[in-house]
């Protein structure tokens, strides 16, 4: 649960939570906030844990690698969701036997959601959807439910709000099954304010989906290069190749050395992109093995009493 500077909230939301998940341990983890926080949310009931490195994609990383549980459940530190949602989220995790369930916001507030934010988000979930074929909606939505094998075979490098990003895209490049559920989104309580800087962190969010491309989908990246170079280079060589058939004589060599220079680098990409398109498809293959290594939700969580029963609450700041 990375919360940051939560104290104005975190005490319902844990509140909230237990109420809505009885049998769920709550896990707060601090990101070195400066106010109390840890001490609210301890008093609320939860146990809190600390990570010393600001990022909500450190934190997400080091609770991913400490808890252990068959259902995890992820929501906003901030009091954005809400958390009668819970059950059905875990619901329909363990019933479905998916791996990842969403909760699509839902404005129930106009000041809930900022104009920069919703435009934000539908762009970066529009690119990400084109290039990786993602069927969620709402891929910045903070509220999310995961099955144990999705969370220990996920290889999550990222440092703050692209956190969610290399989420959706794990579950889409592993071909996990997902749901979405549709949650109430409100504004924040007084005193609570988003730490999402719209321009800079949608820049990262953007680098990170290139970054992700480069990665999990070598071959695209690297050919949409060698494509660009292939036709800068062959347009430049057309006047050169015209003049050849005229006269005879090439009298523009930097432009032909140029364009063969273009083409060189075309051809250098495309087999770039076909090496690391199976060193891709190897590292997919041990995420895979990884992933298989784990029971499915619904066997996973046979022995409870009731599907939530074993789920774990993380909570965090997530984008609005």
């Amino acid at each position: 649960m990375p919360c940051f500077n939560e104290a104005a909230a975190i005490d319902k939301v844990v509140r909230d939570f237990k109420a809505s998940l009885p049998t769920a341990t709550v896990y707060v983890y601090d990101n070195n906030s400066t106010d109390d926080t840890s001490g609210v949310a301890r008093a609320a009931g939860a146990e809190v844990r600390k990570e010393l490195r600001r990022g909500k994609g450190n934190v997400v990383r080091r609770m991913f690698q400490d808890i252990e549980a068959d259902v995890y459940v992820m929501v906003d530190g901030d009091d954005t969701y809400d958390a009668s949602v819970a059950p059905q989220l875990v619901g329909k995790l363990v019933q479905d036997n998916l791996d990842m369930v969403v909760g699509r916001r839902v404005e129930v507030h106009q000041a809930a959601y900022r104009a920069g934010h919703r435009l934000g988000n539908k762009v970066l979930t529009g690119l990400v959807a084109w290039l990786f074929g993602s069927a969620i909606d709402d891929m910045l939505s903070g509220y999310r439910v995961f099955s144990r094998r999705f969370v220990k075979s996920f290889p999550s490098f990222s440092r703050e709000f692209e956190i969610e990003t290399e989420l959706t895209v794990h579950a889409m490049q592993m071909k996990m099954a997902l749901a979405e559920i549709e949650t109430n989104y409100k504004e924040r309580p007084p005193g609570s304010t988003s730490k999402l800087r719209t321009f800079r962190d949608g820049y990262r969010i953007l680098v990170t989906i290139i970054n992700l491309m480069r990665n999990e989908r070598p071959l695209l990246f690297f050919g949409l290069i060698a494509m660009l170079f292939f036709l800068v280079g062959f347009f430049l060589a057309l006047p050169v190749f015209f003049e050849y058939l005229d006269t005879g004589l090439v009298r523009r060599f930097p432009t032909a050395i140029f364009s063969f220079t273009l083409g060189l680098v075309a051809v250098v990409s495309m087999a770039t992109g076909l090496i690391l398109d199976l060193v891709a498809h190897v590292r997919r293959e041990s995420k895979r093995l990884a992933y298989l290594s784990y029971p499915a939700p619904r066997e996973a969580a046979a022995p409870a009493v009731a599907p939530a029963a074993r789920a774990s609450l993380a909570g965090s700041r997530a984008p609005e």
